[in-house]
């Protein structure tokens, strides 16, 4: 448990390092454009064409994989969107951001960095292919929702074309499929670029959760809606269930892969369900408290599913 603790800490550390420099500094929230835009445009797209470029064009044709993580997913967002429905009284469109807190997790700022550190290079694939078709649902559902919800109605094919357009431009998506089509035509990179790609890929991790706890700690934390304990729930004990049994129907499939699946589920709500709903104005301070209280609490349930991967008590 102490190598866990180890391992796992460091990552907190740094979010609640972001937290207090936050919490104490109060430095205008106009600062982070820049590292978010570090984050998404250069850092995270080298970590994942390094990954898929590097990896052998085969083992990305994984059909089962994809439909089971993908699955998991939308099973938790439609499980959250009803408790938001049932408990919390939500309307449509406000539910739906209720459904991203319970889906969506932290799988661009935590995931890769915390998958390699618990299960090494292995999981490098899993964690692109979990990131790139997770978004691609989530990316595609919540939109059109939004559109279809809203109150001035706009016309459904210029929706979905904008859609697609937003999710082929996606830069981490763009990054993993420049990646894919490296591998497939074995492209060797040039060292010094490469070797570029790699420190701008060293650099993810520890911008990524530190930026993580300064946006965390600049939100408004008022009152705890009643929907909120159960989105939590789902997305840090149900998620990780539901696709640990789906590992198990699906498969088999390696222990790095479904160990990687497991992992990825168990992530808290993703900072980005905070920004989605201020875009679309709606469920704005229930998403922040939703992001807060789902990082402090996965201090404990991450790292429990930590611990169960590494000591082998999960049989997968």
């Amino acid at each position: 448990m102490i190598d866990i603790l180890n391992l796992a800490l460091p990552y907190f550390g740094l979010i609640f390092v972001g937290f207090a420099c936050g919490r104490l500094k109060r430095l205008p929230e106009n600062g982070l454009a820049w590292m978010n835009f570090f984050l998404l445009y250069v850092s995270l797209p080298a970590l994942f064409f390094r990954i898929m470029s590097k990896t052998p064009f085969e083992e990305l044709n994984n059909l089962p994989f994809v439909l089971a993580t993908t699955f998991g997913t939308a099973c938790a967002f439609f499980i959250s969107g009803f408790i938001g429905r049932t408990v919390g009284g939500l309307s449509l469109r406000e539910a739906t951001m209720a459904s991203l807190a319970g889906g969506y997790g932290n799988i661009g700022y935590m995931g890769p960095g915390l998958a390699l550190a618990v299960l090494g290079t292995k999981a490098a694939v899993p964690v692109a292919l979990i990131f790139c078709f997770d978004s691609i649902f989530l990316f595609s559902i919540v939109p059109l929702a939004m559109a279809l919800t809203a109150g001035e109605r706009r016309p459904l094919l210029p929706t979905i074309i904008h859609v697609v357009r937003e999710i082929v431009l996606h830069p981490l998506i763009v990054a993993a499929y420049c990646g894919a089509a490296a591998a497939a035509f074995h492209v060797q990179v040039p060292v010094a670029v490469d070797n570029t790609l790699q420190f701008l890929q060293n650099a993810a991790a520890p911008v990524a959760l530190f930026t993580l706890g300064v946006t965390v700690a600049l939100r408004p934390f008022g009152r705890v809606p009643w929907e909120i304990p159960g989105i939590v729930a789902v997305k840090l004990l149900l998620h990780p269930l539901i696709v640990f049994g789906l590992m198990l129907a699906f498969g088999p499939f390696t222990l790095e892969w479904a160990a990687t699946a497991v992992l990825m589920a168990s992530l808290p709500p993703a900072l980005n369900v905070f920004v989605i709903a201020r875009q679309y104005d709606t469920w704005v301070e229930p998403a922040s408290v939703a992001v807060l209280i789902g990082t402090f609490v996965s201090v404990v349930t991450l790292t429990t599913v930590m611990w169960l991967i590494r000591t082998g008590q999960l049989p997968l």
